[in-house]
């Protein structure tokens, strides 16, 4: 699939969530929380929803090896059933696509992906791993990098994931709109100010070179209990190019304070059509800088 194929349905409503961590007692309370939102998304007409990256994480809380954090990841892994189970039934049940950010999977018995997987209603599931690994995650010296990059397919639309960091590397992102990729999710946690402003302009880039949309979830608040999850800054957001039809700072909707779900309607074929009066095609004009790389000139 080439970035010009067709695109099979025109407007899509887009959900993210800002997502404040919280204190789960159970797996059960975490559902709970889960189940709400999704009812909450559905309520307002979206079909697609977004979770923050490091979601798992949260229910760190209800095990004895919170403060321990690659203990804890050992732990998390009885629950990795439950969430597949979890999510594809929210997914049939609300009619969702649900990006559900991520989980962190162990891989062997000293090693972990930061996995991001899809849920369709059709009971098909997709997922991609964090590519770029952030200094803190290599610090930790278990998480392993993911290997492959995907384009994943839904009957409405097809879509890339960058998870968090991944969003500030423009090779990986060209690679997934050359698959096909009609829009980005980006499911995010930052725990400083220039974290966030990093992946924020990171999307607002990624969305202007590649002339697709993204929808971009973050972590909220304070959870003092967890070594990753100790701090949380953002907003959640959902991008469009900065170009005729759309708004200039790029900008469809963020969140503000409280507000836990944002929305935006994604007309994919006003995206497509709006090539013929773009001020900019950096899109298209995109392999020209292959021909400066053959040059010798970058």
């Amino acid at each position: 699939m080439t970035s010009h194929d067709p695109i099979a349905s025109t407007s899509l409503r887009f959900a993210a969530v800002k997502y404040a961590v919280g204190e789960p007692a159970n797996f059960t309370a975490f559902a709970n929380r889960i189940e709400a939102l999704c009812s909450a998304a559905s309520a307002e007409q979206a079909r697609v929803l977004v979770l923050p990256e490091y979601l798992s994480l949260e229910l760190a809380y209800s095990l004895q090896e919170r403060a321990d954090l690659i203990a804890s990841l050992h732990a998390l892994q009885a629950y990795h059933a439950h969430w597949m189970t979890l999510f594809q039934l929210l997914s049939n049940r609300f009619g969702l696509v649900i990006q559900a950010g991520t989980f962190l999977l162990r891989l062997d018995s000293q090693h972990f992906c930061n996995r991001a997987y899809l849920f369709r209603p059709d009971a098909q599931t997709f997922f991609q791993d964090k590519l770029q690994l952030t200094g803190f995650e290599k610090a930790i010296g278990v998480i392993s990098p993911g290997e492959a990059l995907s384009v994943l397919q839904t009957e409405q639309f097809s879509a890339g994931i960058a998870v968090c960091y991944d969003v500030e590397f423009p090779i990986l992102c060209r690679l997934q709109r050359e698959q096909g990729a009609h829009v980005l999710l980006v499911p995010s946690c930052t725990d400083t100010d220039a974290g966030a402003n990093r992946v924020r302009v990171g999307c607002l880039a990624r969305a202007l070179e590649n002339r697709f949309f993204i929808v971009q979830s973050v972590t909220a608040g304070l959870a003092e209990w967890s070594p990753a999850l100790d701090s949380n800054t953002g907003e959640a957001s959902i991008y469009a190019p900065m170009d005729h039809g759309f708004p200039d700072n790029g900008i469809i909707v963020q969140s503000q304070g409280a507000q836990e779900l944002v929305f935006a309607d994604l007309d994919f074929a006003s995206l497509s059509s709006s090539r013929t009066q773009a001020q900019v095609q950096i899109d298209s004009d995109w392999p020209l800088q292959h021909r400066f790389h053959r040059a010798g000139v970058v």
